[in-house]
Order: C-alpha cells, then sequence, then structure tokens
C-alpha cells in the first residue's frame, strides 16, 4: 500500500494497512453496500490476499482454516449484522477451536443508524456473545488503533474470534492514521510451583489419565506426551480438537469417545484426571439418564490450564518434572493395500492413507462416517488433522480453502457428508477460482444419518412419514458431479471401493481442486 498522507489517509485505508503491517495476508470477503471503502483499500493493499466468498459462511470457516494452519489470524469481511449471522455458525466454531480471527464487520454511517433503514440492527449485541473482544470505529481517528487492539486481542488471553465495526463514515472519511505496531501476546506458562504440586499428586494416583489439547497436539507436545505415557500415565485428546499432527512416527494418543455412555465406560477407574490446554470433558448434549460431566464417580479434576496456556510446554515441563526420560513406542509407516468391493467408509479411509502425502492436511466434516475415515490413517504418512470443534456442521469445505491459501504447497483433502456439504457448498467455487488444491470428498447416503443415530440415542420414539422426511435428504438426490462441475471443480463419481481407490489417486496426483462423490450404505 502507498503511504498517503495523514490528513488524506481514510478510515478503510488505515484500517487495511495497519492489519496489513501486523502481518495479516488474507481476507475472506463477502462484501456489501457498506464495505465498498474496504474493497477499495484492499485493492491498494497487495500484502493481503482477497479471497471472494459466495457466502459468509464460508468467508468465516476459511478465515478459521487459515488461522489453524498458519498460526496467526485472517480478516474477514461481512456486511452488517446480517453478514455476520450468515458467518455466525463457522464462528462459533472458529471460537471452539481457539482460532484468531478478526471479523471487519461494515456497519451504516453513524449519522444514518438513527433512521433504522432496513439492515440497521444491533450489532454488537448480535456479535458480543461469539467475539472475544468488540469495539466499533465510530471516529475515523480510532480505526488505525483499533485494528492493531483487535490483532493483538484475537490471540487472547484466550485465542479467538475478535469483531471490528466499521461504520461506513468512519471507512470513507479522510484522517485516519495508521495504528501502532503492537506485540503478539504468547500463551501463559503454568508456574513451575504448580507444574511441581501436580508431580506429586501424580504420583499418588492408581490410574491418572491426562485429557488434552491446543498446542499438546503440536509435534513438540505429542514427544512430551509419550514421554508421560512410557511413564504410565493414560493419555487421551478432546473428542474434537482444532489440529493434531498424526501419522506414522507420531506419538498417537487416545480420543475421548464422542457418545458419554462409552466414554464414562472407558474412564471408569480413573482416580485422576489431569486437564492440560482444555476443560473437563462433557457429553455433547444430554440425554435422559445419562452423564453431563464425563468424570467418573471418584476421579479427582488437576487443572493444569485452558487453552489460553502452552499445553505443549505444561507437559514438557511435567515429565521433566517427573524425570519421565522414556518415551512410548510410535507406529511406521504401515500402509494398507487396496480396498476391494463395496464402497464404505473404512474402504475410503483405507485409501486415504494409501495415497495421502506426507505433510497433507485434512479437514473433517465427515460427520458419521470421518471416524471410519480416521482410524486407517493413523498409521499413514505424517499429516495434520483439523476437526469439527464446535459442532456446526457445513465447516469442512470452508475450512479446506482457508487452509489451502495458508499452505500453498502442501495438499488438503476434505472429507464431507452430503448433508454438511450443502451448507456451504459454495466454498467449491472459490476454489475453483484461487486454484486451492484441495481434494473433497463427500460421504453421499442421502440422509442426515447422525440425526437418525440420535433419534434413537434419545428416547425420541419411532419415526414415522414426517419423522424420516425430516432426517432423509434423498428425493430428490442431489448430484454432487453436477454441482461441483457447475461451480467450476472436475468431479467424479464412485460407488466401488476399486474405483474410488482410483479416483483418490489421479484427484491427489491433480494439482487444484477435485472432488469425488463417494456414496456409501446409508
Amino acid at each position: 500500500m502507498s503511504d498517503p498522507d495523514a490528513n488524506t489517509m481514510t478510515g478503510a485505508q488505515a484500517l487495511v494497512g495497519t492489519l496489513a503491517d501486523h502481518g495479516v495476508k488474507a481476507c475472506f470477503a463477502n462484501p456489501g453496500t457498506s464495505e465498498m471503502h474496504l474493497v477499495t483499500a484492499l485493492d491498494g493493499e497487495p500484502r493481503i490476499r482477497s479471497v471472494l466468498c459466495l457466502f459468509e459462511g464460508v468467508a468465516t470457516g476459511a478465515a478459521d482454516g487459515y488461522a489453524r494452519v498458519a498460526g496467526t489470524p485472517a480478516m474477514t469481511l461481512l456486511h452488517l449484522g446480517a453478514g455476520y449471522l450468515n458467518g455466525g455458525a463457522n464462528i462459533h466454531n472458529a471460537g471452539r477451536a481457539n482460532s484468531p480471527m478478526i471479523n471487519v464487520i461494515g456497519d451504516h454511517a453513524v449519522p444514518h443508524l438513527k433512521y433504522d433503514a432496513p439492515l440497521t440492527s444491533d450489532i454488537v449485541g448480535l456479535a458480543g456473545p461469539n467475539s472475544r473482544w468488540i469495539k466499533s470505529a465510530n471516529k475515523v481517528e480510532e480505526t488505525g488503533s483499533l485494528a492493531a487492539a483487535a490483532y493483538a486481542a484475537s490471540f487472547g488471553p484466550k485465542p479467538g474470534p475478535v469483531s471490528l465495526l466499521l461504520p461506513a463514515d468512519s471507512a470513507w472519511l479522510e484522517g485516519g492514521k495508521l495504528g501502532e505496531r503492537l506485540p503478539q501476546p504468547r500463551l501463559r506458562q503454568v508456574p513451575e510451583a504448580r507444574i511441581q504440586d501436580a508431580a506429586a499428586t501424580i504420583a499418588d494416583a492408581s490410574n491418572p489419565v491426562i485429557v488434552m489439547n491446543g498446542t499438546a497436539l503440536t509435534e513438540a507436545g505429542l514427544q512430551a506426551a509419550a514421554r508421560l505415557k512410557a511413564a504410565g500415565i493414560r493419555i487421551l485428546t478432546d473428542t474434537f480438537y482444532g489440529k493434531m499432527r498424526r501419522g506414522a512416527g507420531v506419538f498417537a494418543p487416545e480420543r475421548m469417545q464422542y457418545f458419554a455412555e462409552g466414554a464414562m465406560d472407558d474412564l471408569s477407574g480413573s482416580d485422576l484426571m489431569i486437564l492440560v490446554g482444555t476443560g473437563a470433558p462433557v457429553a455433547f448434549f444430554a440425554y435422559p439418564g445419562k452423564p453431563s460431566l464425563l468424570v467418573p464417580e471418584g476421579c479427582a479434576v488437576l487443572d493444569l490450564g485452558d487453552a489460553s496456556t502452552d499445553s505443549a510446554e505444561t507437559l514438557k515441563a511435567l515429565a521433566d518434572t517427573m524425570n519421565a526420560n522414556d518415551a512410548a513406542p510410535v507406529a511406521p509407516l504401515d500402509l494398507p493395500e487396496a480396498p476391494t468391493g463395496d464402497l464404505t467408509a473404512q474402504s475410503v479411509g483405507k485409501s486415504l492413507a494409501r495415497h495421502m502425502p506426507e505433510d497433507a492436511l485434512v479437514s473433517d466434516d465427515g460427520v458419521s462416517n470421518g471416524l471410519l475415515s480416521y482410524l486407517p490413517t493413523q498409521k499413514a504418512q505424517p499429516h495434520d488433522w483439523m476437526m469439527l470443534t464446535g459442532g456446526a456442521i457445513g465447516q469442512g469445505m470452508p475450512l479446506a480453502l482457508g487452509a489451502a491459501i495458508a499452505a500453498p504447497d502442501r495438499k488438503v483433502i476434505c472429507l464431507s457428508g452430503d448433508g454438511a456439504g450443502m451448507y456451504t457448498n459454495q466454498a467449491l467455487w472459490s476454489m475453483a477460482r484461487e486454484g486451492a488444491d484441495v481434494t473433497t470428498i463427500v460421504f453421499v447416503n442421502h440422509s442426515y444419518r447422525i440425526l437418525n443415530i440420535e433419534l434413537y440415542r434419545t428416547g425420541a420414539g419411532n419415526p414415522g412419514p414426517t419423522a424420516q422426511n425430516m432426517l432423509s435428504i434423498g428425493g430428490p438426490d442431489i448430484d454432487w458431479v453436477q454441482l461441483s462441475t457447475s461451480l467450476g471443480v472436475p468431479a467424479v463419481e464412485a460407488t466401488t471401493a476399486e474405483a474410488f481407490d482410483a479416483a483418490l489417486e489421479e484427484a491427489i496426483a491433480a494439482p487444484g481442486p477435485r472432488l469425488i462423490a463417494a456414496v456409501v450404505p446409508g
């Protein structure tokens, strides 16, 4: 960006320039009239790559994927309160993943607000509960300084989405000033005395278990976890996490089970639960006669810090204090044979393990089919796996888009249910436009299969015709090949394990976006 005189710099230029000065390199945008001066400011800022998204939920999901891979926030550009609400589900997911994200929300000019125009809304009231920090730049002179504050706030104390409102007049008026560059806040360190007390408590326990998340799931954190595993401590991750390194040669922790009764059975006998980079585990939903808090009776809970702490460093400090110098073994590379016969989620997982390149990034929104692809890839080439942290489906394709923008030299693989994919299939268009190197696998069963499972588990009764129709997305069946092709992404359908394996090998070898419609049992 050219450096206009302070008296001629608009508020929009000050905001965009300040974010670029802080290292923001991507903007995922769905702008409207009130954001036109922000659009032109981005046009003059070559340090920020602007990506048009056809739906705000794609923009916010992509910013989440970008942050999970890059470790720094992207900017989104959203159109007033309605645009924010359209993007809200994936902002929720990003918050649960503790992904830094800067949502710039255009607003009406301050003098125009009193007239209650059709798109007027209480944006602070709408966005506030889902934002770690929220401010409105009601004066042009504030735009740069508030942009700097938003960048810093996205890192914490607990990283996550922040919201900066920019009224249209603050964007178009001259008099903006670049904000002073603020240091990036770091995750907190757990005090040494607390680590020592924890080591002593663990030594007195019979069956301790660590539940971990955050930086504990990086390669360095997993190396420390392997030392604690060798010292006799069971190691679990949360059921869903933002990103974890896994594959051949990487320590593989167990994963907290999804269903409450399974998790409680699995944890039975544990007398000490140590929380590292996370909170106490809870069931995703309440069920009649089943527990909400997934801590066995008689099991003490030891809190070693939430997502605002450096959980990898916590594990390392704990292993050092306990003199845990040996490490649990790790599995070598072990690729399955080519699957044959009917196409199932398990055979998809085997093909994925066979063809996944080293350092791939996997975006998992496979819902009921995701676990069956997750397990076979444990001994595949080392890779990173990203999950649906907040439970709002429709994250997979946008997350993959953002990951591909953050790491254009790495192959991205998206796993999506067909129901989940229909929430944000517009992401395919952005993938095509940007040449994003994403292979998308859609599990096609024409059903919200997870809801059929949940219908049984909640005891809601036997489904009649109305209930069955509410849980089915067939009739008409969605043609994913035609849909994907119409959005610019080449696609094929596979109905057998052999056909899928060949299609996946071809898609991964090709640069740019590809889609495979994997027809699996309903």
